[in-house]
């Protein structure tokens, strides 16, 4: 484990240089927004379909298949945050390749288009044009010129050349189809009883709630929360989305240290359970190199430029 006494490491510093000037970057608003309306359509039925699955829930479904998707849930988004984000977006530890086969896996599960299409897009976005923009309008619109070419200047050459990321993007269809869709609706099926019905739209209800709690992190962490670590910027720390996140919700000082593989100060392990997850296959050996601020700077940096409230937003907190 990689404790940084300085703020930036030589691949740390071009992630934090692009975290830091996200906002900025990507304040160009098109004179005209493209709506995509076969993607309207798409996610219209999506959530109608999660909401009758929400219904099923408490008339129909089975108590086995709840708790599956349950399951399913945590998994899912372990494919997003432990994978798309703190592996192949920002670096923040390394991956042997067993655990870069599970998280792709994992991530095939969430359809969040493929994870280099994720990582790609991950940097770019812009969180300033309004609560539904920043949430979902955003996948629901062509791309501004000003996107595409933020998204050029991106270094993914590590990524284009990931054996594993290359065969999921060669393969979507079939693995997003099997793992996101096919066998969370037929497993239910064959081994309860669960009817298709029900099946189908409580996996339907699970896709739909890891895209919203993935969302979140880009709408609901840059309006609500207290800025322990940089005041000066949007992004916030928020509890209550860290524990639906499994961790993501720290995003204040993810934006200040976005190289440190636990996205929280002291991995605040008690409400992420993507470190927890991290730490887990670092035992078992299959992650490594993982990288993380000392106490010294981020005790600094919160001195420096926080709004005076500690990790749980307490004011009174004292920093040493």
């Amino acid at each position: 484990m990689l404790s940084l006494t300085d703020e930036v490491t030589e691949d740390s510093s071009k992630d934090k240089l692009l975290d830091q000037d996200k906002e900025k970057s990507c304040d160009f608003v098109p004179k005209k927004t493209n709506i995509i309306y076969q993607y309207v359509l798409s996610f219209t039925y999506f959530h109608i379909a999660g909401l009758y699955g929400l219904y099923l829930c408490v008339t129909s479904a089975k108590w086995a298949t709840i708790g599956f998707e349950i399951l399913m849930y945590h998994l899912t988004i372990f494919g997003i945050t432990a994978g798309a984000h703190r592996l192949w977006s920002h670096r923040s530890y390394k991956a042997k390749l067993p655990l870069q086969i599970i998280l792709m896996i994992l991530n095939s599960m969430a359809f969040q288009n493929t994870a280099v299409t994720w990582i790609r897009d991950h940097h770019p976005h812009n969180a300033t044009r309004g609560f539904f923009y920043s949430h979902i309008g955003w996948l629901m619109t062509k791309k501004s010129d000003e996107v595409i070419k933020q998204g050029k200047t991106v270094d993914m050459s590590d990524i284009y050349s990931n054996p594993v990321l290359c065969f999921q993007k060669k393969y979507a269809v079939p693995l997003i189809g099997a793992f996101c869709f096919v066998l969370p609706t037929l497993i239910p099926m064959f081994y309860w009883g669960e009817t298709l019905n029900n099946a189908w739209h409580l996996n339907i209800l699970r896709y739909v709630a890891v895209l919203h709690v993935t969302f979140c992190v880009n709408s609901v962490a840059h309006k609500w929360g207290y800025k322990s670590y940089d005041r000066n910027i949007l992004p916030a720390q928020n509890v209550q989305l860290s524990i639906a996140a499994l961790g993501e919700g720290y995003h204040n000082y993810h934006h200040v240290f976005p190289w440190d593989y636990q996205t929280a100060e002291l991995g605040n392990k008690k409400l992420n359970l993507t470190t927890w997850f991290i730490d887990f296959f670092a035992w078992v050996g299959w992650a490594y190199d993982l990288k993380q601020a000392s106490d010294e700077v981020i005790n600094s940096r919160a001195k420096r430029t926080g709004d005076g409230t500690d990790l749980w937003g307490n004011k009174s907190a004292k920093r040493t």
